[in-house]
């Protein structure tokens, strides 16, 4: 088939056929990929014959799936011509006024002759925050004395009423809490989650529940028993046992008598949530039958609106009680760390972390299963830190599906975020835009990005943290489109600027003065290791030891060292590290940890100095922690999301232990 023809229904169709790589280099996808593609967005370009066939076939003519925009606009002249004369909006108190009226926020109907489609009118532009910081922390490695081995809600609460109170911290962003497996094996990764509409139970505090102040002595020490062996503060997190001690503890609690308000608080929860909840609650019920993966389910359980399901659903009534009340639990729980934080003094509170997507099997893509595009995988093209490309494992929406229906189940995942939020970031903020579409059984090299309707789901994200009074923060960083930044920024979103990656038009280390206002800014991100292990070069070491550099270690940390000089250069230059860099860079060499802690006031002390609205403070700096997180690129070869806060020496930092490090904390916070 001519390129050119399949290149033109490509674009037709969103699927982009070159792209600008992180070095600046236009790259062309291949003739396969976009054949793919356009298969998995319902398009046939199998042959020549199918793609001129395509390309002919008259686009239809009518209004929009749904119409979003701002207020203060006019509908004709988003819509010129689409419109009779006598389009009318029907307002959602029932009222109904002409297409060209003001119209007020909110989710309308348009109504143009015979057609009709939803139409939001969102926030023009959200609320700037005011300047402050904040702590970034993985919960589940912010461990108490009192919690079943991974930090939970009650440590939550605790951790940012204590940052509040002590500190003068303004917010506390955290990882995705999303659902994961209802029974273990549990994934690790709170990025590759089950569902981002519902909670992962496994943060529950068990003794806050009120089931449990009902408990006699006797069962309270049973239920104790089942904790104490993961109160060891020791080796990698370990999520199964976590969960299969408290699955237990949790079937008990659930099996006591519900009086009658407790039974009204979880009937009006149903209701709220819809359902969406019976659905999910059904998706575990039947996980713990036949596993977590739906499409290895008999085949009449794979449609989760068929009768078999239902008929099913009925005979595990009491499993999808028991999921459906877990999320209830987690509904009170949830706030009240939100309520914990605002009491404590905080502008803003909790700051919930959206992923990116699903894995394959979960339960969203069983719930939502014809909103998903079949083959694909979403990732990322090769860029500096991930050198042969990403791919997540996570299936993405499928642009025009999603849109014709009108993104509710997009609209809901925000919302039910955004109920227990003081601010919510976007992992990866460009899913709002185009996302990196890699065939399955490709490699993530051989991507290809796919457009979505931006100024519609930022409608949506706009409307939603209005609602909400929230904060929303998009993760800008990597292989971003040219005006994207500007984009965000024009609804009142917030970009990150990581300090490694902020440089000038020459590669320079970027000056405070120059950084963008409205940013959340860092040093680093949880896919990096704390300042210390990257100082030291251990994110190469790592990549090298797994087999992820694309080039030779020796240029890998030439590169890393000229870069870092840099910095210190520029930290030295503005007095805020007194050692030339040249003595720093020598020790630094020889392994010596001489000038780490001053590296880390110095580089926080920077980013004060920057004009960004929001600051945020990595936990694991502040306590001296070495050790990544995450390492992109690997599931089991290196420990992912299963690292205990810790400090300089590997010592684990518990909560409690936070109090007597508060001098030394002040460092870098203030």
């Amino acid at each position: 088939m001519g390129d050119d023809e399949l290149i033109r229904l490509a674009e037709r169709h969103g699927a982009a056929a070159r792209y600008t790589d992180w070095r600046g280099r236009k790259v062309a996808v291949a003739p396969d990929t976009l054949v793919a593609v356009l298969s998995a967005l319902g398009v046939d370009a199998s042959t020549p014959a199918a793609v001129r066939a395509e390309l002919d076939r008259a686009r239809e003519p009518g209004l929009p799936p749904v119409v979003v925009i701002r207020r203060g606009d006019v509908l004709p002249a988003v819509l010129p011509n689409a419109l009779p004369e006598d389009a009318a909006v029907e307002l959602a108190t029932g009222r109904t006024l002409p297409a060209t009226a003001e119209l007020p926020l909110g989710w309308h109907r348009l109504r143009a002759g015979s057609r009709s489609t939803p139409l939001l009118v969102a926030p023009r532009r959200l609320r700037t925050p005011e300047r402050g910081w904040g702590f970034t922390a993985q919960l589940y490695s912010v461990r108490s004395r009192a919690s079943w081995g991974l930090g939970d809600l009650r440590d939550l609460a605790d951790f940012a009423s204590w940052s509040a109170r002590e500190l003068g911290a303004g917010f506390t962003l955290i990882n995705p809490l999303h659902a994961a497996e209802p029974v273990p094996p549990v994934t690790a990764s709170p990025y590759s989650p089950t569902s981002r509409r519902f909670a992962a139970p496994i943060y529950l505090r068990v003794e806050d529940l009120p089931e449990y102040a009902a408990l006699p002595p006797g069962d309270r020490d049973r239920l104790a028993a089942l904790a104490e062996p993961l109160r060891v503060p020791g080796g990698a997190l370990d999520r199964d046992a976590v969960w299969t001690a408290k699955l237990q503890a949790l079937e008990s609690l659930h099996r006591l008598p519900r009086g009658p308000e407790a039974q009204r608080g979880l009937d009006a929860f149903r209701a709220r949530e819809g359902g969406d909840l019976t659905a999910f609650a059904t998706w575990c019920a039947l996980t713990e039958k036949h596993g977590p993966d739906w499409r290895r389910w008999p085949a009449e359980l794979r449609d989760a609106g068929s009768r078999a399901v239902a008929d099913e659903a009925a005979r595990l009534a009491g499993r999808v009680d028991f999921h459906s009340w877990l999320q209830w639990r987690l509904d009170g729980q949830l706030t009240a760390a939100q309520r914990a934080a605002r009491d404590a003094g905080m502008p803003v509170g909790i700051v919930h972390d959206l992923a990116v997507g699903v894995a394959h099997g979960s339960a969203d893509t069983w719930i939502y299963r014809d909103l998903f595009a079949p083959g694909m995988s979403v990732g990322a093209p090769p860029d500096e830190f991930n050198q042969r490309g990403q791919d997540w494992g996570q299936p993405p929406w499928h642009p025009r599906r999603l849109a014709g229906a009108a993104y509710a189940p997009f609209r809901e995942m925000l919302a039910a975020v955004l109920r227990h939020a003081g601010g919510l970031r976007l992992d990866h903020a460009m899913q709002v835009s185009r996302l990196w579409w890699v065939p399955e059984g490709g490699s993530p090299a051989d991507g290809c990005y796919v457009r979505y309707d931006r100024d519609a789901l930022l409608g949506c994200l706009a409307w939603e943290a209005e609602r909400a009074d929230a904060v929303v923060v998009g993760e800008d960083l990597g292989t971003v489109e040219a005006e994207f930044h500007d984009r965000l920024a024009d609804r009142g979103i917030l970009g990150t600027s990581l300090l490694w990656f902020e440089r000038d038009a020459k590669g320079r280390p970027k000056p405070a003065a120059q950084w963008r206002e409205l940013s959340l800014a860092t040093v680093g991100t949880h896919d990096m290791p704390p300042i210390t292990g990257f100082v030291h070069g251990d994110h190469i070491a790592l990549r090298d030891r797994l087999g992820l550099l694309a080039r030779p270690r020796s240029e890998e940390e030439n590169d890393h060292r000229r870069q870092l000089n840099d910095w210190l250069a520029l930290l030295h230059d503005e007095k805020l590290l007194a050692a030339p860099p040249d003595e720093v860079m020598q020790a630094l060499a020889e392994g010596a940890t001489t000038y780490d802690e001053q590296i880390v006031t110095a580089l926080h002390t920077f980013l004060a100095r920057t004009p960004a609205r929001l600051r945020g403070i990595s936990l694991t700096d502040a306590v001296g922690e070495r050790r990544t997180q995450n390492q992109p690129g690997t599931i089991d070869e290196y420990p992912n999301w299963r690292v205990p806060l810790a400090d300089a020496e590997g010592r684990p930092v518990l909560l409690e232990d936070l109090q007597a490090r508060v001098d030394a904390m002040r460092s870098v916070t203030s």
